[in-house]
């Protein structure tokens, strides 16, 4: 083989070695930078993944992609999150200004979902790392349902306030200036009594309502007998019931006993009598009857009055509502008795439910569970 030969072989072996080397080159190249890439990918601390697993609270990391990384269960149960998106465009625009400028931001958020009642929530978001955006969510969906309730409240409690008050400041001034007239001011004063009389009678619901406690069930409940607690009840509307001519009847199971308050058991069935008689007709009858089962005790009332429309039931045990306002206003109601009445079946892990028939009368039972005494079981067991 002569030299130039030799040289051209060489020639064609750098090359091919040089090449292979470039090669090599350019492979490791792009395995350091998978790597690298690799190793640069947001990462939830492993601190923060712990905590999230056993928050209570809806929270939620969050990359630079809008990517989640990472969330708690509650954070899916309210809806935040489907897959690895944020479902909020307006919280993830707060995730995106918090990655921009590094502050940390609060807002409420009204969220809506199809075919779900929106949720009133409190979001509040901040940077965690260089890299992660943290969001924290918080549902105030019930306390603003107790506020809106609370504001209610208070607006038609004074509403209702300013009518007998307003009242009775009227007929102080028709008797003043009546003064040498008797009867004008024996005519005023019973009207007086009147107001007052109805003025109280809203004081005392109002009391009787704050004492429920929005539910909550008993601290030290005992045994109450039902039959006191009607015999209260009927005493307590007798002088209407006797002013109408309407003939008030108990009958049903004697001697059974629930376990609850008292003073709030006798106040819901003697709001349900009181209400019987003074929507009942004139020489009309008014029944109250017991009945029992295995585990409940249901004291019914039924009377003869001018009925509930079909369409109102479902809303006569809201507070202040009334189904004929100008009826309440004669009879002297106050639009809280049934409420008071549903209360009390609450937090006495009862219920109460009504029948009625425009014209033909209401029936309304009040369900409690049954307490059996020891005595009682035991001889129930031979």
């Amino acid at each position: 083989m002569d030299a130039t030969t030799q040289a051209f072989i060489a020639a064609i072996i750098g090359a091919v070695v040089a090449g292979g080397a470039v090669l090599a080159w350019h492979v490791s190249d792009r395995q350091q930078h998978n790597a690298s890439v690799a190793t640069e990918e947001p990462v939830v601390p492993a601190g923060v993944a712990t905590v999230l697993s056993v928050l209570k609270s809806s929270a939620v990391v969050v990359d630079d992609s809008d990517t989640v990384l990472k969330a708690s269960a509650p954070a899916y149960a309210m809806g935040l999150v489907r897959g690895q998106e944020l479902v909020s465009a307006e919280l993830a625009t707060m995730v995106q200004q918090v990655r921009r400028d590094g502050q940390i931001r609060e807002t409420e958020l009204v969220m809506v979902r199809p075919g779900m009642p929106s949720r009133h929530v409190t979001a509040r978001v901040a940077p965690l790392g260089a890299r992660l955006v943290l969001a924290l969510v918080e549902d105030r969906t019930r306390e603003r349902r107790v506020e809106a309730v609370r504001r209610d409240f208070v607006g038609n409690v004074s509403h209702e306030l300013k009518t007998p008050v307003g009242a009775i400041r009227l007929l102080a001034e028709a008797v003043h200036e009546a003064a040498d007239d008797p009867e004008s001011v024996k005519r005023f004063s019973d009207r007086m009594l009147i107001e007052s009389e109805r003025l109280s009678r809203l004081v005392q619901q109002v009391i009787e309502l704050s004492r429920l406690q929005g539910d909550d069930p008993l601290e030290a409940p005992v045994p109450v007998p039902i039959d006191g607690a009607i015999d209260i009840a009927v005493d307590t509307s007798a002088i209407d019931a006797v002013s109408k001519h309407i003939a008030v009847v108990t009958s049903g199971v004697k001697g059974v006993e629930v376990l609850g308050n008292s003073e709030q058991l006798t106040a819901a069935i003697s709001n349900l009598v009181a209400n019987a008689v003074s929507y009942s007709e004139t020489g009309s009858t008014v029944l109250v009857s017991t009945k029992v089962d295995d585990h409940n005790v249901s004291i019914s009332v039924v009377d003869q009055g001018i009925g509930i429309p079909t369409e109102e039931i479902d809303r006569i045990f809201e507070r202040f509502y009334r189904v004929d306002p100008a009826r309440h206003r004669s009879t002297g109601g106050t639009g809280l008795g049934l409420s008071i009445v549903k209360h009390v079946a609450a937090s006495h892990g009862g219920d109460v439910n009504v029948w009625s028939v425009e014209g033909q009368g209401s029936t309304f039972t009040l369900t409690l569970p049954r307490y059996i005494s020891a005595r009682e079981s035991q001889e129930a067991d031979r």
